[in-house]
């Protein structure tokens, strides 16, 4: 029993001493630059950090227009004699009516984890990410940059893209289905010369 007790003894003594040393090399077992608490909020702040971001977007677009028009001429002519009086009339009248209307309407939603790439001089966080996704031989690709402010992003690391300042955010696809919805070059010269 004294000999467990003597052996903990001295290896709490050879701790303490590691990091006496430690301290004496360094200044501090804590390195201020990278240390967060235990307690510390957990949200990405500087270079590095990453974070999810929650992409839902949906614009649409419609515009409309009505033009009705009507126009019309009468000529008339009245002549009259001893006898009898005559009364005669020409008359022109048109109609035009048109309507036009357009729209569009566009929804993305997706999860993308973000890094910080940059931390500008007004404390605005710069992101960067990618993500790629193959299925069935159709590439997808999905990329989002932008500033987002460290008061934005939720406790749980999550910011929603409505949040995002100069946000760019692409999705394109690559594979037989993006062929697919792709015009034929002979289709797309006529429509150039205006053929069709």
């Amino acid at each position: 029993m004294c000999n467990k007790f003597l052996c903990s003894a001295l290896l709490g003594c050879l701790v303490f001493a590691s990091a006496a040393a430690a301290q004496t090399q360094s200044g501090s077992l804590i390195d201020p630059d990278t240390y967060r608490g235990l307690a510390a909020d957990r949200r990405a702040h500087q270079i590095g950090d990453t974070l999810t971001v929650v992409v839902t977007e949906t614009a649409r677009a419609s515009a409309s227009a009505n033009t009705d028009a009507q126009s019309g001429v009468q000529l008339a002519a009245n002549t009259q004699t001893h006898h009898s009086s005559h009364n005669y009339g020409i008359g022109l009248s048109g109609d035009d009516a048109g309507q036009g209307k357009t729209s569009r309407a566009g929804t993305l939603q997706a999860q993308l984890a973000v890094r910080v790439v940059a931390v500008e001089g007004d404390g605005m966080l710069r992101i960067q990410g990618n993500q790629t996704v193959v299925v069935n031989g159709e590439k997808q690709q999905f990329a989002l940059t932008g500033l987002v402010r460290s008061e934005d992003i939720s406790t749980g690391n999550t910011i929603l893209s409505n949040r995002i300042s100069e946000a760019n955010i692409q999705f394109t696809g690559k594979g037989d289905v993006s062929e697919s919805q792709r015009r034929s070059i002979l289709y797309r010269i006529t429509r150039w010369l205006g053929l069709i």
